[in-house]
């Protein structure tokens, strides 16, 4: 608390020297927890403890703070970001609709993909969601769009995915995380969470999965295994020695389309029945196996 005080001095006395004066009104800061309930209530004393002095007044923890474009929540949870971007997506699509008058595949795929797809996968890796009615409710925005497609007129949503040749917006998601850990491991990008690679075997290059202590909440311990950290090595865990040993990206890039295209894609979607959540991860061997890109096609 004191030295955190002392650092939040130290940059407002360095701005007024360089003429560069702070709007104190618009701090915010973020107290983490895993309870619903904000830490500062939690605590005896904790409202003296955990607030911080500005030239503005008292600043008092938040309970969620937009960081460039993206809802960060004290509770480590993302249902609050998830929901903002699925009503921002729906509010997109229905202008789109409204606008354009054709219903035409290639232009609705082509407006869907570059106005309204763009807002539901910013920065995913970070956010991308385990609960089932999380990815319902992203899902249903594309659902509602396709729909709307006039060779689609009849066919049910997973159906619709197969005849449009595109993938779900769960399926892209793990994509975009297993090309951030190609990319952290080749340096690509800086490794600042430290994840952990091991070469060789038959099974190739495979990323360290970090424990979790045993005896944490519930509450934690669904937040850590939801987090990059985790589902990022577990999901590059499931690339064949074939695919996690490319060093090309482009080609990485390719063949790991490949992979993931010839496994079923049936994404949760409310009011159908599903025989798995449709993670890679929850895919058996024998679609795993199934999927490694034939020695002709690499």
């Amino acid at each position: 608390m004191i030295i955190l005080q002392r650092d939040l001095e130290a940059v407002t006395a360095w701005s007024l020297r360089n003429n560069m004066k702070l709007h104190a009104d618009k701090f915010e800061y973020l107290l983490h927890g895993v309870t619903r309930d904000p830490l500062s209530q939690q605590l005896p004393f904790a409202q003296n403890l955990l607030s911080y002095t500005t030239e503005a007044g008292i600043l008092e923890p938040s309970l969620s703070v937009r960081d460039l474009g993206v809802l960060v929540q004290a509770d480590l949870d993302w249902e609050g970001h998830i929901r903002t971007i699925a009503e921002s997506g729906r509010r997109k699509a229905s202008w789109v609709l409204s606008v354009f008058k054709t219903r035409d595949r290639e232009a609705m795929i082509t407006l869907y993909k570059s106005m309204v797809r763009s807002l539901l996968e910013y920065c995913c890796p970070l956010w991308s969601p385990t609960k089932i009615r999380d990815i319902e409710l992203l899902e249903g925005v594309q659902r509602s769009f396709t729909r709307r497609i006039a060779e689609c007129k009849g066919m049910t949503y997973w159906q619709r995915l197969q005849y449009l040749r595109i993938s779900s917006l769960q399926r892209r998601r793990e994509r975009y995380i297993i090309l951030h850990m190609w990319k952290t491991l080749h340096g690509h990008i800086s490794n600042d969470i430290g994840v952990q690679f091991t070469a060789g075997g038959r099974l190739g290059t495979r990323a360290v999965v970090p424990k979790i202590v045993k005896n944490s909440l519930a509450a934690a311990q669904s937040a850590y295994d939801g987090s990059f950290a985790v589902m990022g090595p577990r999901l590059w865990n499931c690339l064949p020695a074939q695919i996690n040993q490319i060093t090309e990206f482009q080609v990485f890039k390719t063949q790991l389309s490949r992979f993931l295209d010839a496994i079923p894609d049936q994404p949760p979607v409310a009011g159908y029945t599903r025989r798995s959540t449709n993670s890679v991860l929850d895919s058996t061997s024998g679609e795993l196996q199934k999927a490694i890109p034939r020695s002709d096609e690499q």
